[in-house]
């Protein structure tokens, strides 16, 4: 790294890139009542379209995670704000569901695989020491949670303001900060005296071909599932149960504020303990806070509380879960194989995105899927425990003769 490119600015600077890429996202759901209303399209064409952009999202991470590994994370960083402006603004000029998928599912989703966790992660990774890797990781994580508590409310008050097409526009020239920040990102790798010699292609074989990873993945689809529905559908729940939209902007604000806590929180905890067992407790104690939650009465208070709990738990899987693949695997192909774990929880995000609006528009109500949730949070808190999370130990590559 060069000078200037301390591990102090790249946790700043790749922080503020997930405040921007995280918390963009984080408001669409402040658009779905706005948007099919002017439209007359329905929820499922909406949610489609989000679910769309997870899918992509997803299935983009280990191919670009591949080219961040290889040439360096900040062009794939430029291009993704590019993508990123280019994307909000087609969303806005969209006249018909398949061109809002487009524009939400295609151009978006390829964004967010450019300038999210897998990117940012796998330099923050290389310039930290292996013992501060989980608090480093914990950081820029709570770095997100920050760009959802800071975007919500920013992205609501330009749609009371200025009307969902113009916020919309707004935000575009927001994404497009990523440009500049993603210059404190840019790697002069080379790799370390003695360290074994692997190709990508070879890490990726090894990981596929360890249990831990697998289990790992599959817990991450659970992630996925319940963290895209309740971000997409939530607000829509609660003015269905006769609440302000307000409320359901102040709520998914609330998330992100206390995710700031649980994201640092959990990195810390990581650093400490098991990384496999923090990972179970968090999907099960977010199986019993949607269980305490819809099976009681639904105020403004219980909403605020669920919030704030569901907010601590919301984005704590995510430095665990990448510290859990550099403790295993190392961190030279950190982005690739975050990537491929990163696909798992997108297609998680898709199914709980679509079958959201699937099942509303076909029974009128969310609970069906409030049920599923409870289910696969404690079908992650189980599969996480198997895991191993000591180093695969490597034959180093031979000295050169002197």
């Amino acid at each position: 790294m060069n000078n200037w490119r301390s591990p102090a600015v790249v946790l700043v600077c790749g922080g503020m890139i997930l405040t921007l890429a995280m918390g963009t996202r984080q408001g669409f759901g402040l658009f779905l009542q706005p948007m099919t209303f002017d439209h007359g399209w329905s929820r499922e064409t909406f949610a489609f379209a989000l679910a769309l952009q997870n899918l992509v999202w997803g299935a983009s991470q280990p191919f670009v995670g591949m080219v961040a590994d290889r040439l360096g994370a900040g062009r794939v960083l430029v291009a993704g704000a590019a993508l990123y402006a280019t994307g909000l603004v087609l969303m806005a000029l969209a006249g018909t569901g398949w061109q809002f998928s487009l524009a939400t599912g295609l151009f978006i989703g390829l964004a967010q695989g450019c300038t999210t966790f897998s990117i940012v992660f796998g330099v923050v990774s290389r310039v930290v020491s292996p013992e501060r890797r989980s608090m480093a990781l914990g950081f820029a994580s709570a770095a997100g949670s920050f760009g959802q508590f800071a975007m919500l409310p920013y992205t609501g008050s330009l749609i009371s303001h200025f009307g969902w097409f113009n916020a919309l526009l707004i935000l575009a020239i927001s994404a497009a900060l990523i440009a500049p920040l993603a210059s404190a990102l840019v790697e002069k790798r080379s790799p370390a005296p003695g360290a074994a010699v692997q190709g990508l292609a070879e890490a990726v074989r090894e990981a596929f071909g360890h249990r831990s990873f697998l289990l790992l993945t599959a817990g991450y689809f659970v992630c996925g599932f319940q963290l895209a529905f309740i971000t997409v559908h939530f607000p829509s729940y609660l003015t269905d149960r006769g609440l302000s939209a307000n409320v359901g902007m102040y709520a998914l604000a609330l998330v992100g504020l206390f995710n700031i806590f649980g994201s640092f929180a959990s990195g810390a905890l990581g650093a400490r303990y098991t990384k496999k067992y923090v990972l179970s407790s968090i999907y099960l104690l977010r199986s019993a806070a949607i269980a305490l939650f819809i099976f009681t009465p639904v105020s403004e208070s219980s909403v605020y509380l669920f919030s704030a709990v569901i907010g601590l738990l919301w984005l704590s899987t995510v430095p665990l879960t990448n510290g859990v693949i550099g403790g295993i695997f190392g961190v030279a192909y950190m982005s690739t194989l975050s990537g491929f774990v990163f696909l798992s929880h997108q297609i998680g995000s898709f199914i709980g995105v679509w079958l959201g609006g699937y099942l509303f528009d076909h029974t009128g109500s969310y609970r069906i899927v409030w049920l599923i949730s409870i289910g696969l949070g404690v079908f992650a808190a189980l599969v996480n425990l198997p895991i191993e999370e000591r180093a695969i130990e490597r034959t180093p590559a031979p000295r050169p003769a002197t």
